[in-house]
């Protein structure tokens, strides 16, 4: 290009001039390569810069749409893990409150109680069943034998059951050592009294037991008089019947009981009587 070119001198001219000879860059040097404040202000003041800040925001909040659009289709691949870190910071916000010293509701935290150990039983004691203790049969006294004795047990013991006077012992007593000699006797004449308990026979018609009372005559039947507590029973029953008995002697007490062909015989029996009754009643 040739110098004298108009052009080409144009050009020249066109040249930005040094650094040293403008004005703006030595103001841009100035504190560290920073504009001076008022320069500044000029700059943001300017109709070109104001134009371009707001180009600038239009264009960010038309990113921020298309973001949330796009947003918008993902939904399902990003809504989820979004509740998910929502469940888990609450679940970390209630974990934190419940460490919390100022927890109102805060559930009570429950420790499982110690298992009890379980109390032995103690060993179950055998317990040895007792043997029945046999009544101490009475011992023999006015020349009685052991079964006589047994007799004129039961004879005193159904009399103090009915709460009868010793007398009236006395006058059972005499009477049956005169009938049968304190022995349960069956009779000859009704060969059923042999089936039942016995101790001898005897043949005054139907008369059994220790009392010889005859069925026929309506003291009971031949089962009942061959049980010495019923005969007994039987006697002291017929006894208070006959009046004013207290008053009467052993022989016509018993006489007015047994309507004996024999009313004297009961008397030779009254001693031993009351000394058996002594006994039994001691």
């Amino acid at each position: 290009m040739h110098p004298d070119d108009p052009s080409a001198q144009k050009l020249t001219d066109a040249r930005p001039t040094t650094p040293s000879d403008d004005a703006a860059s030595t103001e841009r040097t100035t504190g560290r390569h920073r504009a001076s404040e008022p320069s500044r202000r000029a700059l943001l003041g300017s109709t070109p810069v104001r134009v371009a800040l707001a180009t600038g925001v239009t264009c960010c909040l038309s990113l921020v749409a298309v973001a949330t659009a796009r947003g918008n289709d993902d939904a399902p691949r990003t809504v989820e893990p979004l509740a998910e870190a929502v469940a888990d910071r609450a679940a970390i916000a209630d974990e934190r409150a419940s460490r919390s010293l100022d927890r109102d509701a805060a559930p009570a935290r429950v420790l499982p109680s110690p298992t009890a150990k379980p109390t032995p039983t103690p060993t179950a004691v055998r317990k040895v069943p007792k043997k029945p203790v046999k009544p101490r049969r009475p011992r023999p006294v006015a020349g009685l034998d052991q079964a006589q004795m047994d007799n004129a047990k039961i004879i005193v013991d159904v009399g103090l059951e009915m709460k009868m006077p010793r007398r009236a012992l006395v006058v059972a007593l005499s009477t049956a050592m005169q009938e049968s000699n304190l022995y349960n006797l069956a009779s000859d004449v009704l060969p059923e009294s042999a089936e039942y308990p016995n101790q001898g026979s005897g043949s005054d018609h139907d008369s059994v037991g220790l009392f010889q009372q005859r069925p026929s005559s309506g003291w009971g039947t031949v089962a009942q008089l061959m049980r010495p507590s019923y005969a007994a029973r039987a006697f002291y029953t017929a006894l208070n019947e006959i009046p004013d008995w207290q008053d009467m002697s052993v022989t016509a007490a018993a006489q007015s009981v047994q309507i004996s062909a024999y009313p004297d015989a009961y008397a030779q029996h009254e001693d031993r009587a009351s000394t058996v009754a002594a006994a039994l009643t001691a």
